[in-house]
């Protein structure tokens, strides 16, 4: 018994000192390949015009190691992690008129965070980074809902403030030479902001920096408050229904529960002072919105539970996109809420293609056609036609994806339908995707033998009553 004992103990020693040296390790090679590379110059230029953020980092690295990196750390603080909707980075080549751009993979890194909880994502290099070698890249990403209204409530005739966090020095693992941050707001009416000598306000831009020499990981916390009237349109559901026929169409519909995500509103609401003081009450309310919708729409339609809404415009495209301009049935101020569907059909030509090996597929917008919005969560329903076969699906970011069944009118084996769906969509998501089926034209027949097997047989039916004597004769 002694001896189980004394082996348990030790393997439970060794256990705790195989953890030890796995997470020394992990950090050791995290801070060597830190120490290998070094930002020469950083430029940071945040756009806080809407309320989607929306970052451009230019950095100029250099390997100081002895050996080749093929790698790039960003870190990120936790908070913008979790509303980081997308990120993207490209290598720049040449200088100005000549100047390339290769675009390269980002990915989330599987290292340890560093410290007060940093995430890291990992930049692949296009050639491997050799020693004294340098190379430039841009990075840009979009944040949502990271403007918090400050106060939370406002009436009617007031504007809407709001305060914005983040760090005048750039978070990163690897030393900085020299660095600069450029904050550009929507306006002059900048309330108050953190001062970090050297910074600087010339109108609707604040600078900070130039800071040399920075050690990895420094963060210098800023608070911005500043007044922001544009429209917090957040889109907390969208449902999209696609809907394929051989025939010739596509039918869309969409269904949107839109919210105004801003400082919610107090007290009552007067629409005659909304409508004769428009430059003054409810500034930060919007009216109407603008979808951008694909060339060569029809059928249009906008309504909502009660019925058809008539307050909306279309501006037709043949060669370039449809505008349709809507309008709720009430202005929508902070923390108000609309649900509608919008409907349309499209010619088939037009999405719809033949692979060369034989596969039919769909070519199609995924994210939200509303200008300017933020989707909590979209969902993108394909409906294949009846006898489609072995569908896939490539799209240019990750979703998730799934299938179902659906059935309509004359359908025996129902449509296979195929669901995408994402979270934090904004308007840089508005990429294709493919939808690739197999799909035998014979199944095209199929509905019109049913109608012509049921007429005919009517008809035989009818022939066969009209020639039949059912009388009782004596």
């Amino acid at each position: 018994m002694e001896v189980f004992v004394a082996r348990s103990r030790l393997n439970l020693i060794l256990l705790l000192v195989s953890l030890i040296s796995l997470c020394f390790g992990s950090s050791s090679s995290l801070s060597s390949s830190s120490s290998e590379l070094q930002i020469l110059t950083a430029e940071r230029r945040i756009d806080l015009a809407s309320h989607i953020i929306r970052v451009v980092l230019n950095l100029k690295v250099q390997n100081d190691g002895a050996s080749s990196a093929s790698n790039v750390l960003l870190a990120f603080p936790p908070p913008q992690v979790k509303h980081l909707a997308l990120i993207q980075a490209a290598e720049l080549t040449g200088k100005k008129k000549k100047k390339a751009v290769h675009p390269l993979d980002v990915s989330p890194s599987n290292l340890a965070d560093g410290p007060n909880g940093a995430k890291f994502f990992s930049i692949s290099l296009k050639t491997p980074l050799t020693t004294g070698g340098s190379v430039s890249i841009e990075v840009s990403y979009i944040l949502t809902q990271s403007l918090e209204p400050f106060p939370v409530e406002i009436a009617q005739s007031e504007p809407q403030l709001v305060l914005y966090r983040d760090s005048a020095l750039i978070l990163s693992p690897y030393v900085i030479k020299q660095q600069t941050t450029v904050i550009r707001t929507p306006s002059t009416k900048v309330e108050s902001f953190t001062r970090v000598e050297p910074s600087s306000q010339i109108r609707t831009e604040l600078k900070y920096g130039p800071y040399e020499n920075q050690s990895p990981y420094s963060y210098t916390p800023i608070l911005l408050h500043f007044e922001n009237n544009n429209p917090f349109a957040v889109v907390e559901e969208l449902e999209r229904e696609i809907e394929i026929s051989h025939w010739g169409n596509l039918q869309i519909t969409e269904h949107y529960t839109l919210v105004h995500n801003g400082a919610k509103h107090k007290g009552g609401f007067s629409r005659v002072e909304y409508q004769s003081r428009p430059s003054m009450s409810g500034v930060s309310s919007f009216k109407h919105l603008v979808a951008k919708l694909p060339p060569r729409v029809h059928s249009v339609y906008y309504r909502d539970n009660i019925g058809n809404i008539s307050t909306s415009h279309l501006r037709m495209g043949y060669s370039k996109v449809s505008e349709l301009e809507i309008e709720p049935r009430y202005p929508l101020l902070g923390g108000w809420k609309a649900t509608f569907v919008i409907g349309y059909g499209l010619p088939l030509q037009d999405f719809l293609f033949e692979s060369s090996d034989g596969k039919r597929y769909l070519n199609f917008s995924f994210g939200c056609p509303i200008a300017e919005t933020v989707v909590n969560k979209i969902t993108n329903k394909i409906v294949l036609p009846e006898g489609s076969k072995n569908p896939s699906v490539i799209a240019p970011f990750s979703v998730e994806h799934s299938s179902e069944t659906k059935y309509t009118y004359l359908d025996i084996v129902g449509r296979p339908v195929v669901v995408l769906k994402k979270e934090n969509v904004v308007p840089e998501h508005n990429s294709h995707f493919q939808v690739y089926y197999n799909f035998h034209p014979m199944f095209m027949l199929a509905e019109p033998l049913m109608l012509t097997s049921v007429f005919f047989f009517l008809f035989v039916a009818a022939v066969a009553y009209l020639h039949m004597d059912i009388s009782i004769r004596k």
